[in-house]
C-alpha cells in the first residue's frame, strides 16, 4: 500500500482526525466552520485501521480555542487534534469528554432559568452506554447531547 495522502496536506492550522464516520458534517456545522473564511479540506468515509472508516477535517490557518475543543470532544470523543506548522505536526492530543461545558449549549427546558436570567449555561456531562448525557446545573434535568445540539 502506498503512503499517498487521500486528503491534501495543510501548511499551518489544525487537523481533526479519527472522527467517527458520519460525524464530520455535524462538526462542520456545530463549530460554524462553513461560515469561516478559512480553507477547509474534508474527507468522509476514509479507510482507518482502528475504526474501519473515519472522517477527517483540515482547517488551514486556524487553531481551535479550548472552548471549541471541549465542544468538539462532546461530538467526536475519539478524535485526535493535530496542530500543523510548516507542514509538520507540532502538537497532537486525544480528545476527552470534559466534565462540564459552560456557555456553549443552551438548555432545552423552556422553564430553565437560563432562558430568563443573565446566566451562562452550565452542563455536567456523564457517559451513559453509547450516549453522553448533559445535566443542566440550574434546572437539574438531563438530556441527550443530540437533543441539546439540535436546539443550537
Amino acid at each position: 500500500m502506498s503512503n499517498k495522502l487521500q486528503v491534501e496536506a495543510i501548511c499551518n492550522g489544525t487537523v481533526i482526525d479519527h472522527i467517527s464516520a458520519g460525524q464530520g458534517v455535524k462538526i462542520l456545522h456545530r463549530l460554524h466552520l462553513l461560515n469561516d473564511d478559512a480553507r477547509i479540506t474534508v474527507g468522509f468515509n476514509l479507510p482507518s485501521k482502528e475504526q474501519g472508516i473515519k472522517d477527517i477535517i483540515k482547517v488551514e490557518g486556524r487553531k481551535f480555542s479550548e472552548q471549541e475543543a471541549n465542544e468538539l470532544a462532546l461530538f467526536a470523543p475519539t478524535a485526535t487534534i493535530n496542530v500543523i506548522d510548516d507542514y509538520k505536526v507540532v502538537d497532537k492530543f486525544q480528545m476527552s469528554t470534559p466534565e462540564a461545558l459552560k456557555g456553549i449549549l443552551g438548555c432545552p427546558n423552556s422553564n430553565c432559568v437560563t432562558h430568563n436570567e443573565p446566566v451562562e449555561s452550565l452542563f455536567y456531562l456523564r457517559q451513559k452506554s453509547q450516549d453522553v448525557q448533559l445535566k443542566c446545573h440550574y434546572c437539574e434535568k438531563s438530556f441527550s447531547k443530540d437533543i441539546v445540539a439540535e436546539l443550537q
